[in-house]
């Protein structure tokens, strides 16, 4: 199988298993597909290069891409680095320049990101929480989101603010140790 193939695979899991059969984004159901049919308008982009400025390169060329097409094309991109960024605090790094990188684009208040890694933590959580789960991915990835969708999405969810609280619930109660055995069947697929 193909590399990108089978990073494409284990996003797509992670996705399915975790994003989704966790539901710790319920805004993410209508971007998979239904009874096999693709949601075509999810881009999942794979940049194989791994010095920094090639990386900002192919950041632009998605950001790009997000905000000259239609959302009925695009609706939101992740993008991923399965050969860069390894180290979180590198990640962490890079992260903020892309938010620097869209503020210089004019397009801060137009698209927002979020950031996942496999090895991602949040400050002030112990190391071995299981909520970092909610923002681990199988590779680094930074998800391109259109902000006017987001705002929909949030208009009719109730209570948007409760969602990082009921996914702490929900990753706790699965525990750590399911978690890490869920986290190694997407490496399976």
């Amino acid at each position: 199988m193909p590399a990108s193939d089978r990073v494409e695979r284990h996003i797509r899991a992670w996705l399915e298993s975790f994003v989704v059969g966790l539901n710790l984004c319920p805004f993410a159901r209508p971007l998979l597909p239904e009874r096999g049919v693709p949601a075509d308008n999810l881009r999942i982009a794979i940049c194989w290069d791994t010095e920094p400025e090639a990386l900002r390169h192919t950041f632009l060329q998605e950001l790009d891409g997000l905000q000259s097409s239609s959302e009925a094309e695009v609706a939101t991109i992740l993008l991923a680095f399965p050969d860069a960024l390894g180290s979180f605090e590198e990640f962490l790094d890079f992260f903020a320049d892309a938010q620097e990188l869209v503020k210089l684009a004019g397009l801060d208040g137009l698209v927002q990101l979020a950031s996942f890694h496999p090895q991602y933590e949040f400050a002030g959580e112990e190391p071995g929480a299981a909520s970092h789960f909610s923002n681990r991915a199988p590779y680094p990835i930074i998800h391109l989101l259109r902000e006017d969708m987001m705002e929909r999405a949030l208009a009719d969810f109730p209570e948007p603010e409760n969602i990082p609280g009921t996914n702490i619930n929900t990753l706790e109660e699965i525990g750590v140790e399911e978690l890490e055995a869920r986290w190694q069947k997407l490496f399976r697929v």
